[in-house]
């Protein structure tokens, strides 16, 4: 009988852990500036959009940058691509808080962490798949998505709260001295692959990077999920980037405002804890996709009509955990549906088109009332998510199961 070489080893948690602690950085980055946006424009003397554009300027970069990217992790893999990512993130989000009271500097600063992110993003799944068993790598890409949650939730949540006591440089640089550190932790930490491969040859098998481009392009559903995620994270970084804005006229203030983007948070942390494993231990990905969808609409309904607090706390958890678990479950399907292209080349559109949705963000400032209301904005993005939950439909179901525990009788775990 032919010996079967592949194991999976402990330390794939403590890699895994590393990339989280970088994308958890990252995030507070990103979105450090939304829950204080009117506070921000006042300091900086400018106004709500020109605040809004530090998000928004990780999107633009987004999208020339991520097929560089993607051709770099899966080219000179993820170890060294995401270690150029780190580098770049932590040399600039020091910057950022280094540049008192300029904006221009500020911008500055955020351009060079903005053009880290497409390193990062787009090795959710190409660290999973270097390190774990294809059953195990929707919930490894879970927790991925985790992490990356949980630090838009620490920057919402601490933002207004240092905001209190500290000017908005000195906060910068103290997210900046942490992602720093999180940087120097993963290059010196983290591995590119185990000594043996975690599943069977040819599981972990795939094309050159153009080559699979081309073929993953090719695929009917796989286009299809563009568009799903092109609305999804949409809709998720319009609300994150003007949740302050949205609820101002309402009388929310900002600690409020950075609770209710925590609340949408958590809730999705919850759900991409929950959901993923139930894909993986039932071989499906489009019914979850579907939940996803069709159950976070009751979220967005209430965010745009809700008046009390309380209501406006639980459309923001409704929202998060459907909307946000079927962000990993989408990223896995994608990798499964298109093999053999690189996971880094699924990945890697997958968040350009989601990233390339920097036009809705804009589209609901512009949609905004006199008054200063988003819900007009808030109904169109109902309309496009009712949308995705036909988009879904009409997807084929992938082949999670194909290859895993259940086919691999020999395969030996954590020895």
């Amino acid at each position: 009988m032919e010996e079967r070489n592949f194991r999976t080893y402990p330390y794939r948690w403590a890699v895994l852990a590393l990339f989280m602690f970088v994308n958890l950085t990252i995030q507070v980055l990103w979105i450090s500036y939304a829950p204080i946006t009117g506070q921000a424009a006042r300091f900086y003397g400018v106004g709500d959009l020109q605040i809004g554009f530090f998000s928004m300027l990780f999107m633009l970069a987004f999208i020339p940058l991520s097929i560089p990217a993607s051709w770099a992790i899966d080219t000179w893999g993820f170890h060294v691509a995401v270690g150029i990512g780190a580098v770049l993130m932590g040399v600039f989000g020091l910057l950022r808080g280094l540049g008192g009271q300029s904006y221009a500097l500020a911008l500055a600063g955020t351009a060079g962490v903005a053009v880290a992110q497409p390193f990062l993003l787009n090795a959710w799944t190409k660290v999973p798949a270097r390190w774990f068993p294809a059953d195990e790598r929707a919930t490894a890409v879970g927790l991925v998505t985790l992490s990356n949650l949980a630090g838009t939730a620490l920057g919402m949540v601490l933002t207004p709260i240092l905001a209190e006591t500290m000017p908005i440089p000195r906060i910068q640089l103290v997210y900046g001295a942490v992602t720093a550190l999180s940087s120097l932790l993963f290059i010196a930490f983290a591995r590119e692959r185990p000594p043996t491969p975690p599943c069977p040859e040819g599981e972990d098998q795939r094309a050159l990077m153009f080559d699979g481009l081309k073929h993953a392009l090719s695929v009917p559903s796989f286009r299809l999920y563009l568009a799903v995620s092109f609305i999804g994270i949409g809709i998720f970084n319009g609300v994150a980037t003007w949740i302050e804005a949205i609820v101002r006229p309402r009388g929310i203030g900002p600690e409020q405002a950075g609770t209710l983007g925590a609340i949408m948070l958590v809730a999705g942390v919850l759900g991409a804890v929950a959901l993923p494993p139930l894909s993986d231990k039932r071989g499906r990905r489009k019914p979850y996709l579907v939940v996803g969808m069709a159950f976070g609409a009751p979220g967005l309904l209430g965010l745009a009509l809700g008046s009390s607090f309380p209501l406006l706390c639980a459309s923001s958890a409704v929202l998060g955990f459907f909307l946000v678990s079927a962000m990993p479950i989408g990223m896995q399907y994608a990798a499964e549906i298109t093999q053999p292209a690189p996971e880094g080349t699924s990945n890697g559109l997958i968040q350009l088109f989601g990233q390339a949705s920097v036009v809705f963000v804009y589209v609901m400032e512009a949609m905004r009332t006199p008054g200063g209301s988003f819900a007009p904005a808030l109904f169109l993005a109902l309309g496009l998510l009712l949308l995705n939950v036909l988009f879904v439909a009409l997807l084929r179901e992938s082949a999670p199961r194909l290859g895993s525990r259940a086919s691999r009788p020999s395969l030996s775990r954590d020895t």
